[in-house]
């Protein structure tokens, strides 16, 4: 099968779209499809977030365990981060994510890896991220231990900043050396971002 007709065939397996909303990327469209343990973030609190982050996204290596639709990374993308590596574990999702980065034209700067998250936060790093998106499906309690893995194999940076989003009834745990910086809530859903200091 040629290139173009398996970018048409995930282009069509494609339910729905997101819309990136800064940048230089502004107004451009995502596909997306209906999965389990999908959950976009809503435009409300995505621009919430860049809000916070403001001017500290130009230059950074992002990293995203728990891809999904890939709107966080994208949009980090799209207002000047470096590069960004993104990891899905359901395959179809996954080849909608490298359909979506080749037809926005940002492949060479955005990795897609399929396989599991937590797996890979368990190995020695490969990438120093500083800027994460850490949001996994609920109810798993997949926050917390991403967010010790992240540490503890130094995938991050010494300032890194990291977002996270969990169920408001089962607040992550994350490492100490964490500060948090801001927070809302919105639903089930309670979003933090957070400033790694490196230990000492």
């Amino acid at each position: 099968m040629s290139k173009h007709s398996s970018s048409h065939r995930r282009q069509r397996s494609a339910t729905g779209r997101v819309r990136l909303i800064g940048g230089r990327l502004k107004r451009s469209q995502l596909d997306v499809i209906d999965s389990p343990g999908l959950r976009p973030t809503p435009d409300r609190v995505r621009e919430t977030l860049f809000n916070w982050l403001s001017f500290d996204v130009p230059g950074k290596r992002v990293l995203d365990p728990f891809a999904g639709t890939g709107a966080l990374a994208f949009e980090a993308i799209s207002r000047g981060a470096s590069d960004a590596w993104l990891i899905e574990q359901q395959p179809k999702v996954a080849a909608l994510l490298e359909h979506n980065a080749e037809r926005l034209k940002v492949a060479d700067q955005l990795k897609v890896t399929k396989g599991d998250a937590l797996a890979l936060l368990a190995t020695p790093a490969s990438y120093r991220a500083g800027l994460v998106f850490l949001d996994p499906p609920f109810h798993h309690g997949l926050a917390s231990s991403a967010a010790q893995l992240l540490e503890h194999h130094g995938w991050l940076e010494d300032e890194a900043l990291i977002y996270l989003e969990c169920e408001s009834s089962q607040p992550a745990q994350v490492p100490d050396n964490w500060t948090q910086l801001r927070c809302t809530q919105a639903g089930e859903s309670m979003a933090f971002l957070y400033q790694r200091q490196p230990s000492s």
